[in-house]
């Protein structure tokens, strides 16, 4: 295995987004692998305090048969993207970082974002952070 981290730049804040990052996240913690997550924009929109536990919708491509699947997960005891990144981060080594730049965008404050966040950092600690590991975009 890839001693590397796997480095996931978190964008989007649809529901489905945000839990294929947590499952991908997940999978790679219960393999032992670190995880950095970067949180911009719309993503970090959903880290807020306020917002983490709210229906965010899905992507457009999901449509209504989409929204009908994943209600019926929600209904069957699938649990939502940020109990599965909790739950990832008690399996190993997840460090979820807000960007800089997009906190000053949205005009959102450190105390604003949920426990799950771990700090707040700018693109370069990211890269740096990322070393030679991959990095998704989602």
């Amino acid at each position: 295995m890839d001693d590397e981290p796997l480095n996931i730049v978190l964008f989007s804040g649809t529901e489905d987004r945000l839990q294929a990052a947590a499952v991908m996240a997940s999978g790679a913690a219960a393999l032992g692998r670190k995880v950095n997550i970067f949180l911009q924009y719309w993503a970090l929109d959903a880290f807020r305090k306020d917002r983490i536990s709210a229906s965010l919708g899905l992507a457009p491509e999901a449509g209504e048969r989409g929204a009908t699947l994943v209600r019926e997960a929600a209904a069957a005891g699938q649990q939502p993207w940020h109990a599965t990144l909790r739950v990832a981060k008690e399996l190993g080594e997840i460090d979820i970082q807000a960007c800089s730049l997009s906190m000053d965008v949205l005009k959102i404050e450190e105390q604003d974002l949920d426990a799950l966040v771990d700090g707040v950092e700018g693109v370069t600690a990211f890269y740096l952070n990322a070393g030679d590991g991959h990095i998704l975009f989602i």
